[in-house]
C-alpha cells in the first residue's frame, strides 16, 4: 500500500514537470508604461517685445547753465529758491558759476547744498581760488542721479593779466560730456587764453570721442567778442544769443551753452530758452544772471 502511494506521487510530479515543455521558466518582464497620450504641438508663446531688436530711439536731455552769484546777490540765501526754479523747468544737468566752498563768506559747500535740495543730485566742485577767505571759490556741475558718471576732472585756468585764476569742471556721463566754466571779466587777453586752454584740453581728452561734448557757463564775453569768435572755430553755440545779464534789466549776452565739433551732428536742438518768469521763484532775487537751458536730442 505504502509502495503503491509512493509510485503514484512520483508519477504526478513527472507530469507536473512536463507541463512547462521541459524548458526553464522565463522571468517576467517589468510592466511597461502605457503609451503616452499624443497631443498636437503647442505654438511657442509670443516673444517678449522687450527682447525684439528695435532701432535705438534718440534720447532727449534738458541741459542748463546758471551763474548763481554765490546764492546771495539779493542779500538772502537763495539755494532753496534756485533749486525750486530748476525743478520747475526740469533741467537734468546744470553748470553752476560763482560757488563758495567752506570759506569766510559762506561756510558751506554750496553746490553740495544745492544738490541736496534737488533731492540727492550728484555734484562736482572745481576750485578757481583755493585760498579765498580761508576757503575756496569756483564753479561746478550738478546732475540728476539717473545720469551715470564715468569720469570727472577739474582744471585750473591761468590768471594771466586778468582779475583772478579761473576753473573748469568736467564730467563724463554715459551719454555725453558736460563742462562748466567762468572766464575772466576784466582782461580780454586773459579771457581768450583761458578759452584756448579749455579748447586744447578738450581736444586732447575728448577730441576723438563719439559722445557730444557740451561746454557751458559765464564767458563774460559778448557774441561779437574775440573770445566767442575764437570759440566758434571749434564749438557751436546752441543757446539763445540774447541777454542773460543782468537779471533785473537784461542787456548783455554773456552766458552760453556750446557743443564741441567732434559730434555736433549727433545733437539736435529742440528748444532753447532764457526763462524770466517762474512760479517757484523770482529771477531778480535768485541771482544777478538769468538761467539758460537747451533741450537736445542725441542720436546714436
Amino acid at each position: 500500500m505504502k509502495k503503491t502511494f509512493l509510485l503514484a506521487f512520483a508519477a504526478a510530479m513527472m507530469v507536473a514537470c512536463n507541463c512547462s515543455g521541459g524548458q526553464p521558466q522565463k522571468e517576467l518582464d517589468e510592466p511597461k508604461d502605457p503609451d503616452p497620450v499624443q497631443t498636437d504641438p503647442q505654438p511657442d508663446p509670443d516673444p517678449d517685445p522687450a527682447q525684439e531688436p528695435t532701432e535705438t530711439e534718440p534720447v532727449t536731455y534738458r541741459i542748463g547753465t546758471y551763474n548763481v552769484g554765490v546764492f546771495s546777490k539779493s542779500g538772502t540765501n537763495t539755494t532753496e529758491m534756485v533749486a525750486a526754479m530748476m525743478k520747475e523747468i526740469g533741467v537734468q544737468v546744470l553748470s553752476m558759476n560763482e560757488l563758495d566752498y567752506f570759506n569766510g563768506r559762506h561756510n558751506v559747500n554750496q553746490i553740495g547744498a544745492f544738490a541736496s535740495a534737488m533731492g540727492g543730485w550728484y555734484s562736482l566742485f572745481a576750485p578757481a581760488l583755493t585760498n579765498y577767505q580761508s576757503g575756496q571759490y569756483g564753479v561746478g556741475v550738478a546732475a540728476h542721479p539717473d545720469l551715470k558718471v564715468l569720469r570727472q576732472a577739474t582744471l585750473k585756468l591761468a590768471k594771466g593779466d586778468g582779475s583772478e585764476q579761473r576753473a573748469l569742471a568736467v564730467v563724463e556721463f554715459e551719454p555725453f560730456v558736460f563742462a562748466s566754466t567762468h572766464l575772466d571779466h576784466k582782461s580780454a587777453t586773459a579771457q581768450l587764453d583761458q578759452a584756448k586752454t579749455i579748447t586744447e584740453w578738450m581736444a586732447a581728452n575728448y577730441g576723438s570721442t563719439a559722445k557730444p561734448v557740451f561746454l557751458c557757463g559765464d564767458f563774460n564775453a559778448l557774441p561779437t567778442s574775440a573770445t566767442i569768435q575764437y570759440m566758434r572755430e571749434n564749438w557751436t553755440v546752441i543757446s539763445p544769443e540774447q541777454p542773460t545779464y543782468n537779471a533785473k534789466a537784461p542787456s548783455k549776452c554773456i552766458d552760453y551753452i556750446m557743443v564741441y565739433k567732434n559730434a555736433v551732428k549727433k545733437v539736435e536742438v529742440l528748444d532753447a530758452q532764457i526763462p524770466t518768469a517762474f512760479k517757484s521763484g523770482d529771477v531778480t532775487i535768485a541771482s544777478d544772471h538769468l538761467p539758460v537751458y537747451v533741450d537736445v536730442k542725441l542720436a546714436e
